[in-house]
């Protein structure tokens, strides 16, 4: 007869024996290996290139895309585009504006995680606009020039609080590269928010002058994501390359970045 002992001890080993499908299915899980990135206003796809260089030193396959910045449903549709050529799961991180088009385009069923750089993240519908007056106004706004449809950074503006803690002279480039956007792509609303559906990082810039510190933090918050805050103007991923490529490589599931 089998004593008290000798049954919890099947026990245990039963229960060990019918978590190793489990465990092994989650093992072979293929990493993510492929990451999309994009860029937001007074930007073209360059201002990724340092951290580019960090997630393909790290084996990753990685795509800029040149956003239009023309109305969001067709920046969505190029993002869209550029993750349907990816073959497999998919990292699709976005700075500034772009994180309305990571929230829209972040539903593609290839989208892993989502990763947002000091960067907008509506609700379904939300009005962004709205929501951001909630909160002080940052001072890059004010810098914002118009010539009919197209709007771009003033030098002054771009250099003291778009890219404040980059070195001069490579601001100064970012800003000859500046593309302008139409007033169009500011009315955009999203339909959907991926963040709700999917694992999502963020990374908060704490000295940002052009989308509010605080209004980050509440984005991140309300969409309960991994949260890193960067001592950083609102190119983190100029002046922080390394903890921004970090923060991808952990939504990538390559851990300690």
């Amino acid at each position: 007869m089998m004593n008290r002992r000798d049954f919890v001890s099947l026990l245990a080993a039963g229960a060990a024996v019918s978590a190793l499908p489990r465990m092994a299915a989650a093992q072979a899980v293929p990493p993510v290996r492929n990451v999309v990135l994009v860029h937001g206003l007074f930007a073209d796809g360059s201002c990724w290139s340092e951290v580019i260089a960090r997630l393909q030193a790290r084996g990753l396959n990685v795509t800029s895309v040149q956003n239009p910045l023309t109305t969001l449903d067709e920046a969505v549709a190029e993002t869209n585009r550029v993750l349907a050529r990816q073959d497999g799961p998919t990292v699709l991180a976005g700075h500034s504006f772009s994180g309305m088009i990571v929230t829209q385009a972040g539903m593609a069923p290839n989208v892993s995680a989502l990763v947002y750089i000091a960067a907008r993240a509506p609700d379904a519908g939300e009005d962004y606009t709205a929501l951001a007056k909630t909160f002080p106004t940052p001072p890059a706004s004010a810098g914002i020039l118009f010539d009919g449809d197209e709007g771009r950074l003033s030098e002054e503006a771009f250099l003291r609080d778009f890219a404040g803690d980059v070195p001069k002279t490579t601001a100064k480039v970012l800003y000859a590269v500046q593309q302008p956007f139409h007033k169009a792509l500011l009315t955009g609303r999203t339909t959907e928010a991926a963040w709700r559906h999917k694992p999502s990082f963020y990374a908060v810039s704490t000295e940002d002058r052009t989308i509010n510190p605080d209004l980050e933090r509440f984005l991140a918050k309300r969409m309960n994501a991994t949260t890193i805050e960067l001592p950083s103007s609102h190119l983190s991923l100029i002046s922080h390359p390394d903890e921004v490529a970090g923060l991808i490589l952990k939504a990538a599931g390559q851990g300690n970045g």
